[in-house]
């Protein structure tokens, strides 16, 4: 064969794969030439935009619009080829686009899985907008996304969603689909976004086994395409999709998105830290891709800026914090409902700089609220209503210097207005906060609201009896509640309005949502009252 018929054998073999991927007219919009129709942008075989579009991040001027070309999410390559595509955008004043006041175009890099991330600016304050992507002569859904205030702007109210662990084997995400329905200002996902765990047909839970209602893709995930499948496989979801359409998301982590219970470059099977840190490195890298974030999230290795601020108006200063990447290990080998007197050892979980800055935010903040938007259980409760006392190693209660120089800070700072929202638990909490939880003092420091799982953890009970008997012996914790669902804030210049909103199960589809429980607490007064 000579190298000329060589030469057009791979640009043959170049122009069949493309063919089958996109149609066509790809051969022309991937840069290769070839005697076929010019058209000015690929037709792709299948639907691009399987995983949705979202919107975050948002300021007083603007926003993050994401979407990711995946037209087979699950395979290899996801059905896109190794080459940079545009991607066309739009935001328009109103839903129907009849006056698009920004438009552009952004290139879908094989580097970033072919995401794309706009930060779009220069629009108007404290107002909705619409957006959607075009790619080829494919139109994407249309998402809602909305401006904040400016910052000393006058606010009257605000109204925002609280929600996260959304395990997708042990359950469906009505609750998505319910808070879409209610169209907040934005939505706080604190954390456990995906899980990393290998594909489960039984959950062995505490009532016994229990056959998951659906499963997992793959094995546990450590390469950047485990992790790219694992998160396709949560957006194709089209309840989740409604609730990153409906509403712009200030997103966190937790532990999950890399692996459980996770801390700085430690994790719980002993891996060495260097061989970690590659795993970390892909789970951060899989993380910014399918987050609606802005450029300065982009992670740098195994590092990743996520702690960032939000300041709405004169009402509402939302500071969202990381209390997993520059954590100190866990004590005790971070085993659940065990004893330990290592609690108070000198150690971290925000970090000093982070500290810092939080420190800072409060020193200057002039807003009625102040916001402290984070993972874990900051409520110290002693988790053994006997004669013991057994913590949660993995919430602030297993820090205790850490937590006495965060309540410190707060008391001395916050104005007696801090809100603190936290997840993880997989129940819903609402308490106020004292130095020392097993003796709390006349007056709260703060209050915290903790929100439940979209799904982790199954149905649940209304009640469970062993967190009853934690009340008792805990007055700092106010209500209690272990179904599935999320959290609505109202909040004004009165007061803050806590809605923990509740599904009846979710291990079938069709649950229904219910108000469950209402709780308010006043600026300067942070002790909790029924609405």
């Amino acid at each position: 064969m000579s190298p000329s018929q060589a030469r057009n054998l791979r640009l043959d073999l170049s122009r069949r794969h493309l063919l089958k991927a996109f149609g066509a007219s790809a051969v022309t919009a991937f840069g290769l030439s070839f005697t076929a129709p010019l058209l000015a942008a690929p037709v792709f075989a299948t639907y691009p935009f399987q995983l949705g579009i979202a919107s975050g991040d948002p300021s007083s001027d603007g926003f993050v619009i994401w979407t990711r070309l995946a037209p087979d999410p699950l395979a290899m390559g996801y059905g896109m080829p190794a080459a940079a595509v545009e991607v066309e955008w739009e935001i328009g004043a109103d839903s129907r686009f009849g006056d698009v006041v920004r438009r552009g175009t952004a290139i879908a890099r094989p580097e970033l899985g072919h995401a794309v991330h706009v930060e779009v600016d220069g629009l108007q304050p404290n107002r909705p907008y619409w957006y959607r992507f075009i790619a080829g002569r494919e139109r994407s859904a249309t998402g809602r996304a909305m401006t904040l205030a400016g910052v000393g702007q006058q606010l009257e109210s605000v109204r925002f969603a609280v929600a996260g662990c959304q395990q997708y084997e042990q359950g469906y995400y009505t609750a998505h689909r319910h808070l879409a329905a209610q169209q907040p200002d934005f939505v706080f996902c604190y954390g456990d976004y995906i899980y990393e765990n290998r594909s489960t047909r039984v959950w062995n839970s505490s009532a016994g086994p229990v056959e998951n209602p659906r499963q997992h893709f793959g094995d546990e995930l450590y390469s950047i395409d485990d992790y790219r499948r694992r998160y396709s496989q949560y957006k194709m979801d089209v309840d989740l999709q409604a609730a990153h359409a409906a509403a712009p998301w200030f997103v966190t982590w937790d532990d999950h998105e890399i692996d459980n219970n996770w801390v700085d470059l430690n994790e719980q099977d002993g891996t060495p830290a260097p061989i970690f840190a590659l795993r970390r490195q892909m789970a951060m890298q899989a993380y910014y891709e399918h987050m609606p974030l802005r450029a300065s999230s982009l992670p740098v290795g195994p590092a990743m800026q996520l702690y960032r601020r939000a300041v709405l108006g004169n009402l509402l200063d939302l500071n969202l914090l990381d209390t997993r990447q520059y954590r100190t290990d866990q004590v005790c080998g971070d085993r659940w409902g065990v004893p330990c007197d290592e609690t108070r050892r000198a150690a971290e979980v925000l970090g000093e700089r982070q500290h810092a800055w939080l420190a800072n935010n409060l020193r200057r903040s002039d807003t009625k609220w102040k916001t402290l938007a984070q993972q874990i259980m900051v409520m110290d409760l002693d988790r053994d209503p006997g004669d013991g006392v057994t913590e949660n190693l993995d919430s602030w209660a297993g820090y205790r210097q850490p937590r006495e120089r965060l309540l410190k800070m707060v008391r001395e700072l916050g104005q007696a207005s801090t809100v603190i929202l936290t997840g993880d638990e997989h129940q819903n909490f609402a308490g106020e906060l004292h130095l020392d939880g097993k003796n709390p003092g006349d007056t709260p420091i703060a209050t915290e609201f903790v929100a439940t799982s979209i799904s982790s953890g199954g149905d649940g009970v209304d009640q469970r009896s062993d967190t009853s008997a934690i009340q008792e012996v805990n007055p700092q914790l106010k209500f209690h509640n272990a179904q599935r669902g999320y959290v609505m804030c109202d909040v004004s210049h009165e007061r803050w309005l806590t809605d923990f909103i509740t599904l009846d199960q979710v291990s079938t589809r069709g649950g229904t949502a219910r108000s469950r429980k209402k709780l308010v607490v006043e600026p300067g007064n942070p002790v909790l009252q029924p609405a």
